[in-house]
Parts: structure tokens; sequence; C-alpha cells
């Protein structure tokens, strides 16, 4: 007689297999894969470790664990991935949310008064925009996308959260009512460069290339928010933007250009730049 697939068994046979074809993080990975397809949490695995899986319990595993071999991205295949903690739905429609990115909220959070008002320009699965308005909950949010599927996904997390945030589709500043003002701008825009985009890894180059080209040096949607961004900040507000590694010096001086009063390239906690936070004067700016 066979041996029975347990939980423990799978998942030191599904380590060894995740670490020959090059899987991030193959324990946890594995754990992630196996606690959903047996509908619980890590923890449960580890309790009933002994257990054998039933055959459409381990179909599905397998299903999952030959999907994550042939690159597709874990968050993808639990539809969801955690960020600022708290479960977002994710799937191919948007980019899958990084932790990198959590530093590009605390930023935004630290120039949003409670009352205040943001703007989440690129809002992809509405990662910023709900978390600012959750965060703030007495802040005004709007949200954009040029795209109507990411804007689907946005807007279920939104509801699933609890979040009071107005969404709208437009091409950047297009989805922006004319005369608006926002203590803060934010963004996690495009901005690869897209000779890079074929040199990804696997798993990156499944996420939507609409979200991740930003054209040849990756600043082309990041110019664009910067020329529009200080006629529509309130007097003192701030402009939050996420940036590849290589915008370190072109963006705060593109900023600066554009009639902000300061701007600084910010590190993450891996020592490489990450985003920029610009500020516009304590005057208004003409629209």
């Amino acid at each position: 007689m066979s041996e029975s697939w347990t939980p423990l068994r799978l998942l030191s046979w599904t380590q060894g297999f995740f670490a020959q074809k090059s899987v991030d993080a193959p324990r946890l990975t594995a754990e992630v894969l196996l606690s959903h397809a047996l509908s619980c949490d890590r923890v449960r695995l580890y309790l009933d470790f002994d257990k054998p899986l039933g055959d459409p319990e381990l179909a599905r595993y397998r299903d999952l664990v030959r999907r994550r071999a042939d690159g597709e991205p874990t968050a993808y295949l639990v539809g969801k991935k955690e960020f600022y903690g708290r479960p977002f739905a994710v799937d191919a429609r948007v980019l899958v949310p990084r932790p990198e990115t959590e530093l590009v909220l605390e930023a935004a959070l630290a120039a949003l008064p409670d009352g205040g008002a943001a703007l989440d320009l690129c809002t992809g699965s509405g990662i910023l925009g709900v978390t600012l308005a959750l965060e703030r909950p007495g802040a005004r949010v709007l949200a954009t996308d040029v795209s109507g599927d990411a804007l689907e996904v946005a807007r279920a997390n939104a509801a699933a959260l609890g979040a009071t945030v107005e969404l709208t589709q437009g091409d950047l500043w297009d989805a922006v009512p004319p005369g608006a003002r926002f203590d803060v701008i934010v963004s996690n825009p495009p901005y690869v460069p897209r000779g890079e985009l074929d040199t990804l890894q696997r798993e990156v180059r499944r996420e939507p290339r609409l979200a991740l080209d930003g054209g040849p040096d990756g600043a082309d949607l990041l110019r664009r928010i910067v020329a529009g961004a200080p006629a529509r900040l309130s007097p003192g507000g701030a402009l939050v933007l996420e940036m590849h590694e290589s915008h370190r010096e072109l963006l705060p001086g593109l900023c600066r250009e554009a009639g902000f009063d300061r701007a600084e390239a910010r590190m993450d906690l891996a020592g490489l730049p990450r985003y920029t936070v610009a500020h516009v004067a304590s005057e208004p700016v003409p629209a």
C-alpha cells in the first residue's frame, strides 16, 4: 500500500520541488498554497500534519503547485495579498502589491489630515486609496485608473474592506474633476523602463504590462503626473510617487522644475531609491 499524502509529507516534497524550480520562499509558498487548497490557515496544517488528504484536496493542491512552478504569482493563485495588515483581492487584472509600497503609503498618510482630501492616481487594486480612506476615515479620497478592469478590482476591495472611496476611470488628469484640490496626491504608476520588461522575473511578466511599462526611460507617466500636480494640490500639499531606482535624481529634478518648493528621493528598506516626496509652497499655484 502506498504511503498517504499528509500535509507534512506534501510540504516537504513541494519545498524541494519549488527549490528546483527557483520559486521564491519555497517552504512558505508551499504552506500558503496548501492552506488555500484545504481552506484553512497555515497553523492548521501543522495541527493536522499527519492527516491524509482526500483525492479532491490533492487534485486542487497539485494544480496550484503546477501553476506556481510555471510562473503564476502566488497572489493570483490564492486570490489575495496582504497590504498594510489588510487582505486585498488581486488577480491578473492588477499588479501584486509589494511591501515597499507601504513606505509610499506612510509618506502619504503623514501628509493627509483626517479631514483632508487625497488623490490616488493609477490605483490598480486600490491598495493606496482604500488604505488611505481606512486610516483617515474623515478624509475624502478619489482613486482613478485608466483600466476599467483594475477599477472593478479596486471597487470590490473598497466594498469588502468598508472604505469610502470615489473611483473614476480616465487617463491620469482626465479623470480628475476640474478645480479639485488635494492635500496629497499619491501614485504607484507604471515606471519600469521598457527595455527592462523582458528581463523581469517570470512572475512579474505575468502582471499587466499596462501597469508596468513606463516608456523608454520609465518616466513617461511620472512626467505627466508631476507636470499636472502643482495646480491640483492645496497650499503646502504633497506629491508622493513610487519610482524606479534609476529615477533617484531625475524625479526630484522634475518636481523642482515643475515648481515644487522641495523634493527628495527616499530609500526603501533595502537601501534602494523607491519613492519621491515633493511639497508645494504654502501659497496656491495658479491653475
